[in-house]
């Protein structure tokens, strides 16, 4: 009797699922299938073909992929690699409570091409992919000025407290601070520009803004102090870095795939403005399929004199850069080694970085799917952001444990005595 086991069959994004296949043929061919269907209801999908053992079984934790979306001993492959049926489209949970994605697992004879309605599969099971895990209570903010949602974990707390920020896509991002809020952390899903009544560009970040967004994380009964975290990527990471060096109270700061200049934005703090590098449009290319690449437009050019370089030296806390070698947006390695290079300069050893040959741009939470490139409302043309499938997820999986630990070692083991 055919029959397809995954368990956990409902569990959190970041956990990794047993899926094991029995009753087939000695030796038999057969594809499996992955697909859901998002928010926006876009067809995201995956396949690999595998041969059944001598039991008539296929353990995704033991076999081997013969091809297909990837080949190799992959468990977890066929989350990795869903794919948009609408090219450039990225897969992004917004209502990161309520709903989970279901993922539909089938099974077919033989190795299928090319999906078509009259493919009936041999066996098929539906799975819960959560971002949130019981308990976790979601809190709209709409304080003085910040804007942002704030997820409190389950139980008595306090708990150390984190605020989490995204790029240049704007709006509001939850899908990485409801999952970190599961994991024992109060977490502040900020935004910044591009939602409700906050500016609709951030070609000036006013540092006041994430100093308000700090002070009011850190009254909150829920959050543990006396310092905070600050998680972000890309454009956030770089205002990441820049509150880091001027407000008082970021403890950890995790940077990934971020500059170590103020670009394109300039940042005021207190009346005082830090001017901006302007990317040189004339180095953005348009690559292949007709994408846009940042990477020539902003890449590192050492001792240039315009750069406006963050003083990453004045920051007390500890850094965690994570970059991508494969980033086709940014040059993430060259600027964090740069950043890390000013703190060994200046005699601190507070920076740690962590750099990921094969890993592109978006690095987020593990099996999460390689979004290779996307579109982003500031530009006319969809964006490269690169990464190469198995090198990229080796990347997600373990970038999010050491993310944790840091901010536990950084945020609880070490932190001062509440004065």
């Amino acid at each position: 009797m055919l029959q397809l086991t995954v368990t956990p069959q409902s569990a959190l994004v970041d956990e990794p699922l047993q899926i094991q296949l029995t009753g087939l043929h000695p030796s038999q061919l057969v594809t499996f299938r992955a697909s859901l269907i998002n928010e926006k209801g876009l067809l995201f999908q995956s396949r690999a073909f595998y041969r059944a053992s001598e039991a008539g079984e296929v353990d995704l934790e033991k076999a081997s992929a013969l091809g297909g979306d990837y080949v190799g001993v992959h468990p977890m492959g066929l989350f990795w690699t869903l794919k948009p049926q609408k090219v450039f489209s990225r897969l992004m949970k917004r209502d990161v409570i309520n709903t989970p994605y279901y993922v539909k697992l089938e099974v077919y004879n033989s190795a299928v091409l090319d999906f078509s309605v009259e493919d009936q599969p041999l066996i098929s099971t539906t799975v819960e992919r959560w971002y949130a895990g019981a308990g976790v209570k979601r809190i709209q903010i709409r304080e003085g000025r910040v804007r942002g949602a704030l997820f409190l974990p389950p139980g008595k707390g306090p708990f150390p407290g984190i605020i989490d920020m995204f790029g240049g896509i704007g709006g509001l991002v939850e899908f990485r601070a409801s999952l970190l809020a599961s994991r024992g952390f109060t977490v502040l899903a900020l935004a910044y520009f591009g939602y409700e009544d906050l500016p609709k560009d951030a070609l000036e970040v006013d540092l006041e803004y994430f100093e308000e967004a700090t002070n009011l994380l850190l009254k909150h009964p829920m959050v543990l102090g006396p310092g905070i975290g600050v998680i972000a990527i890309s454009k956030g990471a770089e205002i990441g870095l820049s509150m880091a060096v001027h407000l008082k109270h970021i403890t950890a700061l995790v940077c990934i795939n971020g500059p170590n200049i103020i670009l394109g934005g300039a940042h005021k703090y207190q009346n005082q403005y830090f001017q901006t590098t302007l990317p040189d449009n004339e180095k953005m290319r348009i690559e292949y399929f007709g994408l846009l690449s940042m990477y020539h437009a902003v890449e590192m050019i050492q001792g240039k004199a315009v750069r406006n370089v963050l003083p990453v030296e004045k920051f007390q806390g500890h850094i965690l850069f994570i970059v991508g070698e494969n980033d086709k947006n940014y040059n993430s390695k060259a600027f964090a080694e740069e950043a890390m290079e000013q703190l060994k300069k200046h005699g601190k050893n507070n920076g740690m970085l962590l750099s990921y040959p094969g890993a592109g741009h978006l690095i987020e939470p593990p099996y999460s799917p390689l979004c290779f490139a996307s579109w982003n409302p500031s530009f006319p043309f969809p964006l490269l952001w690169g990464g190469k499938y198995i090198s990229h997820a080796a990347a997600q999986e373990h970038s999010w444990g050491e993310i944790q630990k840091f901010f536990r070692h950084h945020l609880i083991q070490n932190r001062a005595p509440k004065l």
